[in-house]
C-alpha cells in the first residue's frame, strides 16, 4: 500500500435497475461533496441504469469531489434491498471503474443493501396481486 495522505471520503452508490445514483459525502456522511444521478445525463428513461451512463456520473461526482480536496473514497454499494432486489444494477461496476479512473484511490468496497432478518411485507395484500 501506497502513503494515504489527504483528505478522504465515502461514495456511496445506489444501483437499482430503474437508476443509478451516486452521492460523495466526506468520511462522517454528514456533508455531501457531490450528487449525480442517471437523469442527469440520460435522455430516456431505459438509460438511467445502464454502465455507460454510470460511468459518466461517476467521473463527473470523482471530478467535483477532488476539485474539493478528496484523495480517496471508500465505496458503499447498495440495491435496492427490503422486498426488492438485493443484486446490484448493472451501473454499480461500471461506476466504481469510472471513480479509479478519475483517479480517485479506493480503499474498500462493501455492500450495504438493507437485507430483512425476517420479511418485509411484499405488496399486493393476502391474496396476491390479481391481474
Amino acid at each position: 500500500m501506497g502513503i494515504r495522505k489527504g483528505r478522504w471520503g465515502i461514495a456511496h452508490i445506489y444501483a437499482s435497475f430503474n437508476n443509478t445514483i451516486i452521492t460523495i459525502t466526506d468520511i462522517t456522511g454528514a456533508e455531501t461533496l457531490a450528487r449525480y444521478s442517471g437523469g442527469m445525463v440520460a435522455k430516456r428513461d431505459r438509460d438511467k441504469s445502464s454502465p455507460y451512463v454510470a460511468m459518466i456520473i461517476a467521473a463527473k461526482a470523482a471530478e467535483e469531489a477532488k476539485a474539493k480536496g478528496l484523495v480517496g473514497v471508500t465505496v458503499k454499494v447498495r440495491a435496492p434491498g427490503g422486498h426488492l432486489s438485493k443484486i446490484p444494477g448493472p451501473g454499480a461496476q461500471a461506476a466504481i471503474r469510472a471513480l479509479t479512473r478519475a483517479g480517485l484511490l479506493i480503499d474498500r468496497i462493501e455492500d450495504v443493501t438493507p437485507i430483512p432478518h425476517d420479511t418485509t411485507r411484499r405488496p399486493g395484500g393476502k391474496r396476491g396481486r390479481r391481474v
